[in-house]
């Protein structure tokens, strides 16, 4: 178990306009976080699949650091400009339809603001026994 890869899911704000320097500021917060934790352990970051918000943060942290790359999204995706990942899954046709796919793929969780669907996939993941750290970001 201990050179297993540890999949890291990042949910938050896509379209919604927020403040980018603190969302980075939390993301490389969490991902230090779980580097500390799992010091032997290969990381992945999976979260959305299209260029926006979180999960184009998310992603471009992990490939600056050198981690695997996941993208997890419905088939309406493939109408946006999609992050470069280095594994891609569709689920679904319509969005939130890729969550549960989402949730059983991840170990950890981490959430930096985000709307309906970031919060119950949170409190799902928790019900589900997961390590979670949680950011409040407000929308601007």
């Amino acid at each position: 178990m201990k050179n297993k890869e540890l999949k890291i899911g990042v949910t938050g704000y896509s379209a919604q306009k927020f403040d980018i320097p603190e969302a980075q500021r939390m993301l490389k917060e969490a991902y230090n976080h779980f580097n500390s934790q799992y010091p032997d352990r290969p990381k992945a970051i999976i979260s959305g699949l299209t260029d926006l918000g979180i999960p184009a943060l998310a992603h471009r942290e992990a490939v600056a650091r050198g981690w695997r790359t996941i993208g997890i999204a419905c088939s309406k995706a493939s109408e946006y400009e999609c992050f470069p990942v280095d594994e891609k899954i569709i689920e679904g046709e319509d969005w939130g339809q890729e969550s549960p796919k989402f949730l059983e793929t991840l170990e950890v969780l981490v959430r930096i603001g985000g709307g309906g669907q970031a919060k119950r996939e949170t409190a799902e993941a928790k019900l589900k026994g997961k390590p979670v750290i949680e950011y409040d970001l407000p929308a601007l």
